[in-house]
């Protein structure tokens, strides 16, 4: 998949499974970055797929996650993080948060709102 700047759409929303998330990449005002886009019914959230733990990515392959009872787990160390606000609630990051990115969806894509 191609890198989304500012002025394209990161994905479609029905690229996104109700209840999941994918990894897109996206230039932001550090850089390139992957970014972990994940769906509840017709709201989306976006963090960067960096675990605060130990700055490794959290997809166990790229663009998949392990997403349990509404919470995305490392793939490396088994830190889970609450989709609403990026929280870590357990693993070694305890209390760290994931770097959100700020998204809007407007007319069935998602799109970075900075």
């Amino acid at each position: 998949m191609e890198t989304a700047t500012p002025d394209q759409a990161l994905c479609r929303l029905d690229d996104i499974p109700d209840g999941g998330a994918i990894a897109v990449d996206a230039v932001l005002r550090d850089g390139e970055e992957s970014v972990i886009v994940l769906r509840r019914h017709d709201a989306v959230r976006a963090y960067m797929n960096v675990c605060p733990h130990a700055g490794r990515r959290l997809d166990w392959a790229p663009g998949k996650f392990l997403i349990k009872d509404n919470l995305l787990i490392c793939a490396a160390h088994g830190a889970t993080f609450q989709e609403g606000d990026g929280l870590c609630v357990g693993g070694p990051c305890r209390g760290e948060h994931l770097r959100a990115v700020s998204v809007r969806l407007a007319e069935g894509e998602v799109w970075l709102d900075e």
